[in-house]
């Protein structure tokens, strides 16, 4: 009983010394609003747009051939053409350039007609064309895969009542079975069949517009992010103020009033944990009544991991003040440490629109594992059972925290 009334009271004071300390205040609750509001200001309307899907073809085939003219009918030549919804057709003339720019993730995908293309229609065996797609661009092969069953459904009929023409024009004697002979009457007939005219579309496409396109709301991976940054950056600042007191013999002076060891780590902590409870409280009122953020499904767990986050963070400011040796070094490693680990963990923008190995790097960090969490549940709309990943992990980084802080938490200054 008597070792928590010394936690109350180390608690209460380091409180205290907060609440009188305007730059501190103003630091740790108002500044980070001020990044809120602009960046919640600049991506306002982001996510608005209905983007326009973009098809790009290409054809292996030797010039003159069916694939030719058939990218030729659904090539778009205008843009200002195109209806609401209706696709970009782009032709790529090389195939090797096209498919290199697919591996450098410079297109998401394409469709490729193969060099016997022509041959294997008038011939009667068939070709296979070739989606090309970004394993990240699940739904760009979706769509492309819809356009090739499109093509082949519409070559497929057509070359029913090709091959039934051609057959009668044999028949008659007004054609011969040359394949050169066969192959022309072909490309007549995919051009001109149905009073199809070459210039048109090849494949028509229909758009049912269900609503309109709603932009995201920034301030929903905005406040978290920054919330994040600013917990763990308050706290870190706190070891400065725990080398002093080491300095300046008060812990010893603790220590000497019969004050254990533990009792003045575990008010420390609780100092510390309470300065971050005190901002997230204010993160999550003012973001629910000014921003108008959604916390999902689940915003139990938007409350669990944000009290996860600040006891990774006091445990991380505790630890940092037993190996810092001056109070100057730990406020320059504090600095150095929120400001480096931020932007790397996805604080002053959200990890999901980062390359994929800026995603991979960023797991390195505490801070990454909180805005995924965070944007999995006010984001994507995911529940309780998705984060719990990224819960786990930041548990383990306040436990390795919390045990080098144990291992060595001095109160002495030499």
């Amino acid at each position: 009983m008597q070792q928590l009334r010394h936690i109350w009271f180390i608690a209460l004071k380091d409180l205290k010394l907060f609440a009188t300390d305007r730059m501190a205040l103003l630091f740790a609750i108002l500044f980070p609003f001020l990044f809120v509001v602009i960046f919640s200001f600049v991506l306002s309307g982001v996510g608005s747009e209905d983007e326009r899907l973009e098809f790009h073809l290409v054809t292996q085939e030797a010039e003159g051939g069916l694939s030719y003219e058939i990218i030729g009918a659904m090539e778009t030549k205008d843009d200002s053409q195109l209806k609401p919804g209706e696709p970009k057709i782009v032709w790529n003339k090389d195939y090797d350039e096209a498919r290199q720019a697919v591996e450098d993730k410079e297109l998401a995908g394409l469709l490729a007609f193969p060099a016997d293309f022509t041959e294997g229609i008038m011939m009667g065996y068939g070709a296979q064309l070739e989606v090309v797609a970004d394993a990240e661009a699940i739904n760009t092969r979706a769509a492309l895969n819809g356009l090739a069953q499109a093509i082949a459904s519409r070559v497929g009929s057509q070359q029913v009542a090709a091959n039934a023409a051609i057959g009668l024009l044999v028949k008659q004697g007004l054609a011969t079975g040359e394949v050169t002979d066969i192959g022309t009457a072909i490309q007549e007939l995919f051009s001109e069949q149905g009073g199809m005219v070459m210039g048109e579309s090849f494949i028509e496409f229909e758009t049912d517009k269900v609503g309109e396109v709603e932009a995201e709301n920034p301030s929903d991976f905005v406040i978290p992010g920054y919330l994040v940054m600013f917990v763990f950056f308050t706290a870190a600042l706190a070891a400065e103020t725990i080398v002093r007191e080491r300095q300046n013999r008060t812990l010893e002076r603790l220590l000497a009033t019969s004050v254990r060891r533990e009792s003045i780590m575990g008010g420390i902590f609780a100092g510390t944990a309470a300065k971050g409870l005190i901002q997230i409280l204010i993160f999550w009122v003012v973001g629910i009544l000014a921003f108008h953020i959604d916390l999902g499904l689940s915003p139990a767990a938007v409350i669990i991991l944000s009290i996860l986050m600040v006891i990774m963070s006091s445990a991380f400011a505790i630890m940092l003040a037993t190996l810092a040796k001056t109070q100057r070094s730990a406020g320059s490693i504090a600095v150095l440490t929120s400001l480096v680990l931020a932007p790397l963990g996805g604080c002053w923008w959200p990890l999901f629109i980062t390359p994929r190995w800026l995603q991979f790097m960023a797991k390195i960090t505490p801070h990454a594992w909180a805005t995924t969490g965070f944007n999995k549940l006010m984001v994507f709309g995911a529940d309780f059972s998705a984060v719990v990943p990224e819960m786990s992990v930041l548990i383990v980084f306040a436990s390795v925290f919390g045990i080098i802080a144990i291992w060595r938490f001095r109160t002495s200054a030499v």
